[in-house]
């Protein structure tokens, strides 16, 4: 695998919400300057965050961040963003920038032709632990995109947690449904178990300290342990004893079933989202 670069090139975030300030963050922690990093929002309250709290340039005029840069980070909400590529195309033209989208639902193609075309192209999935420097990030380049562009759009994102490439962006989709929306699937699986223990008779503070911990400590051995999640679940379930009770209880309910109808649907509305923006 090529060695990122150890040096980013001033970079302007189109949009400073939460995921951009964690990229900003993590961008400086890792030894950029806070001179390289431009920042254009809206608002005035994010605005005097990101200067007060990192020191980068900040403004409410998307070309004029832009125009600093030779790399541009797309972090507006998806429904706006197309008339931000439009109003920012002669400027991709004049100066063709590498483009990274962290938007959900908005395909390459989509932002190459409405920032006018041949514009080198990076679309990337985070999801929300990256706040934490602790996520995990799809991303799919188009064709305009070099194998140094490519090594750039790594090591910026690189601070959010893990990265994972994907060749076919028709993929994407499955990223979203996957990671994407995933952290909201073991929110809803801790929401559960500590209203089952709430009704074994525990009460709310150990109920919560003893689910946080156990999926805690089960997501560690999954990542750092080497082995296979259904090796893990094998070596916990004694025969007859209480772990195969309750895993024969999840079965009955079509448990395997249910992820799958669930991670499907989310794929199919990132789908229908990305239709929908174009």
């Amino acid at each position: 695998m090529r060695q990122p670069p150890a040096a980013l090139p001033p970079v302007a975030f189109i949009g400073g919400g939460n995921m951009a300030r964690a990229l900003v963050g993590g961008m400086i922690r890792g030894g950029s300057s806070p001179d390289d990093l431009h920042v254009s929002e809206p608002y005035a309250p994010h605005r005097d965050g990101l200067a007060a709290e990192f020191g980068v340039g900040t403004t409410d005029d998307n070309a004029a961040a832009a125009a600093k840069a030779a790399v541009w980070v797309l972090a507006t909400k998806p429904q706006v963003l197309r008339g931000v590529c439009e109003a920012l195309a002669p400027l991709a033209q004049a100066q063709r920038p590498l483009v990274v989208s962290i938007a959900a639902g908005i395909t390459s193609a989509q932002l190459d032709r409405w920032l006018g075309g041949g514009i080198a192209v990076v679309r990337t999935m985070p999801n929300t632990p990256a706040l934490l420097g602790a996520g995990v990030t799809g991303l799919f380049a188009n064709a305009a995109t070099a194998p140094a562009q490519r090594d750039l759009a790594e090591a910026l994102l690189r601070p959010a947690g893990g990265t994972v490439w994907i060749e076919d962006e028709s993929l994407m989709d499955a990223v979203t449904a996957t990671s994407g929306s995933g952290p909201a699937y073991v929110f809803l699986l801790a929401e559960a178990m500590q209203a089952a223990a709430q009704a074994e008779g525990l009460a709310p503070d150990a109920a919560r300290t003893l689910v946080v911990e156990t999926i805690a400590g089960a997501a560690r051995m999954l990542k750092e342990g080497g082995e296979t999640a259904t090796t893990l679940r094998q070596r916990v379930t004694s025969p007859n004893g209480t772990t195969q009770a309750a895993l024969e209880a999840f079965a009955a309910g079509g448990f395997a079933a249910l992820v799958a109808a669930a991670v499907h649907a989310a794929r199919i509305r990132g789908a229908e989202l990305s239709a929908a923006n174009d």
